[in-house]
């Protein structure tokens, strides 16, 4: 009781339901399909449908030009930099020329300025799509490409043979995934995410980063070994690693060492001094990739320590180029998985930020934005884009306000395409796997969300590990595709199996609570309470027939037929004059007496927290009413929401005329009919004061 003694005074009629309806004139809610796609397209004037379909023009029309606009500025020249290096070294990645990272840097966001609905999203590239890119251009790409022989490309095409380049793959890629999410806005499915759950986006990213680390491992060492594709390739891959670790280049070794100690004594020590004092951070990856650019063009470390460098970067934007359609069928699967996992990841921060500073995010415009943002990408040498949570979080500290921001980062990157980018021919690439390696480190952290799952859920922590696992040892998209099955097979079981249990009275007042997790609520002798939470139907029926008559200790089929047997028994008994044969038939009595439940004279079924019934459900309800209606026991069912009740009306599990079930609006209306109409005895009532 709460201390200050504040108390509930409740007078009312005793309710059915239907008394109920009638009373508070309920009526059935109807709106038919027509005039509900009706109410969608009311008040959408052209002007709406315009700012709706490009909200970049109603946001601006109310841009706080004082306000907004220094910071914007700061946050995108702040983010700018950030992209050239994490640009070119997930551009390496997908196994494509590093500047087509800086690409996807300009082209997609762009669009996704005029489109998207989150603020502070820093589009662009991320790790783990470039690497599923990668994964898909490694594939399908001509095997000459990867193998570092010097091959004739030109002879190639000449001899008829299918051949087609990293670029080629990888902007086909980015067309069906553009497609494929055009299809699902079209569709409104931006719910398809809701497949993807943290737990699972967790196990499959830091799966993935073992993939990315794996990937960079021969340019931190500075040699070749064969590129692995399929299943099992991260285990093939180290094989292949140590079997040719004798041809390592220390030199190279000795330049990843340096940049990744540099690159983690800035975040781990000089960082968060320095934010501290400034919200603009020190540019450390920038500054490590002109270092090495200097190092490597004034050292000669490609011509005189075989170092491999970065190569040649063309100057100024790339041409349009029509993707390989011929291509298309082979990478459908793959750039389904694509299609979703970066929705998911750019709707997951979208909606981090949305909620921590409160504005809203459209989950199905973000589809429109992110299709229309690859699709313009793939014309012009793009892969997949995605958000990164590491630039979104930089271009939201610096103060960042909207996606103006976005552009002002796109005008300095023209800039670098236009002018500066061949300067970085010269850079090596062990820097840049440097740089990988050392922007993993959060993905690699994540390995501790297993042990916070595995207090808190044992299955989530199981979808988790399963995910994992499967994405390391067998495959990136088979891990993916494991882990939504089990999480799917997760929720049909739970949904299969929800919570049920037996309910007392409260003493003293109208509640009414589960008896073995409290101690002092107290069963209603003759009576008993069965409490389902969930859905009801083909599927969890069964479930909810054992479940009752296990815990009522009563199976009504069973008990008619131990019934019949005790009459039976009493005929012969009364037939025969052996006393021998009396003791017999009076053993087998007691037996069955022992087996009988008689003690129940009512069953309540609480149905408050049922979510839906179907048809099957409410034809194992007319069962179970067949069978406890022979046994004299009438059931009443209490608590149903209005599309519950209507269905069983529909299915005629409730008949007006002949009350087949009770209804009640709650359980304690139920119990005070019952107690009154039954002789049961009544709960214990709390006694009449005034408040």
């Amino acid at each position: 009781m709460i201390e200050n003694g504040r108390q509930i005074k409740i007078e009312r009629p005793l309710y059915e339901q239907e008394q109920l309806h009638y009373e508070l004139e309920y009526c059935k809610s109807k709106k038919p399909l027509i005039k509900k796609l009706l109410s969608n397209c009311e008040d959408n004037s052209p002007k709406k449908l315009l700012y709706k379909t490009i909200p970049a023009l109603e946001w601006l029309s109310h841009y706080k030009w004082k306000e907004y606009l220094t910071a914007d500025l700061i946050s995108g020249f702040t983010v700018a930099i950030m992209h050239i290096p994490q640009g070119m070294a997930y551009g390496m990645l997908g196994n494509v020329p590093p500047i087509t990272g800086i690409y996807m840097a300009f082209f997609p966001v762009l669009i996704y300025f005029l489109f998207g609905t989150s603020k502070h999203n820093s589009l662009g590239t991320f790790a783990v799509v470039c690497l599923m890119t990668g994964k898909v251009v490694l594939e399908h790409s001509h095997p000459s490409f990867f193998d570092g022989k010097r091959v004739n490309h030109t002879e190639i095409l000449n001899s008829g043979e299918t051949f087609y380049t990293p670029m080629d793959v990888a902007t086909t890629v980015c067309f069906m995934v553009a497609i494929m999410q055009l299809v699902m806005f079209v569709c409104r499915l931006g719910i398809v995410s809701s497949l993807i759950s943290d737990t699972l986006v967790s196990g499959f990213t830091t799966g993935a980063a073992i993939h990315v680390l794996t990937s960079q491992i021969k340019d931190l060492f500075g040699y070749t070994i064969p590129k692995h594709k399929g299943m099992f390739s991260v285990i093939n891959t180290y094989v292949s690693i140590f079997k040719n670790i004798t041809n390592v280049n220390y030199v190279a070794i000795a330049m990843s060492a340096v940049t990744i100690t540099i690159t983690v004594f800035n975040n781990e020590f000089l960082k968060p001094k320095v934010a501290k004092k400034s919200s603009f951070p020190i540019p450390i990856e920038l500054l490590v990739i002109v270092s090495g650019t200097l190092c490597s063009y004034f050292l000669h470390l490609n011509d005189d320590f075989n170092i491999t460098i970065v190569g040649d970067i063309p100057s100024g934007l790339p041409g349009p180029s029509i993707p390989s359609f011929s291509l298309m069928n082979s990478i459908f699967l793959d750039c389904f998985i694509i299609a979703i996992v970066s929705y998911t990841i750019n709707l997951s921060m979208a909606l981090i930020f949305a909620q921590k500073l409160g504005y809203e995010v459209d989950a199905n415009q973000e589809l429109l934005a992110m299709g229309a943002g690859n699709l313009v990408g793939s014309f012009f040498s793009c892969m997949p884009f995605t958000a990164s949570l590491s630039r979104s979080l930089i271009q939201q500290t610096v103060g960042g306000k909207t996606q103006l921001a976005s552009v002002v980062s796109c005008g300095i990157l023209v800039f670098v395409l236009m002018w500066i980018g061949p300067y970085f021919e010269p850079l090596p690439r062990c820097v840049l796997a440097s740089v990988i390696v050392v922007a993993l480190k959060g993905m690699f952290l994540q390995i501790r969300d297993f042990w916070k799952f595995w207090k808190l859920s044992k299955l989530d922590a199981a979808i988790w590990m399963v995910t994992f696992v499967g994405v390391v040892f067998v495959s990136i998209d088979i891990g993916l595709l494991v882990g939504v099955i089990m999480s799917l097979v997760t929720i049909f079981l739970l949904g299969m199996k929800p919570y049920t249990c037996l309910l007392g009275s409260v003493p003293h007042t109208d509640l009414y609570v589960d008896i073995k997790r409290y101690k002092g609520a107290e069963e209603i002798p003759g009576l008993k309470i069965f409490h389902y939470q969930g859905g009801i139907n083909f599927a969890s029926r069964n479930y909810f027939k054992s479940e009752l008559y296990s815990l009522i200790n009563l199976d009504p089929q069973k008990e008619l037929v131990w019934r019949k047997k005790l009459t039976k028994l009493a005929d012969l008994e009364t037939q025969t004059k052996s006393p021998s044969t009396i003791v017999k038939l009076k053993e087998k009595q007691d037996k069955l007496q022992n087996k009988s439940n008689t003690s129940i004279r009512c069953l309540i079924l609480d149905f408050s927290a049922l979510s839906y019934v179907d048809p099957a459900g409410v034809s194992m309800l007319k069962n179970i009413e067949h069978f406890f209606k022979q046994l004299d026991i009438p059931i009443y069912v209490t608590g149903c929401s209005a599309p519950v009740y209507e269905m069983m009306v529909k299915c005629e599990l409730i008949d007006l005329k002949k009350y087949t079930f009770r209804i009640f609006p709650t359980i304690h209306d139920a119990v005070l009919y019952a107690t009154s109409t039954l002789y049961l005895v009544e709960p214990i009532l709390p006694p009449p004061i005034d408040c």
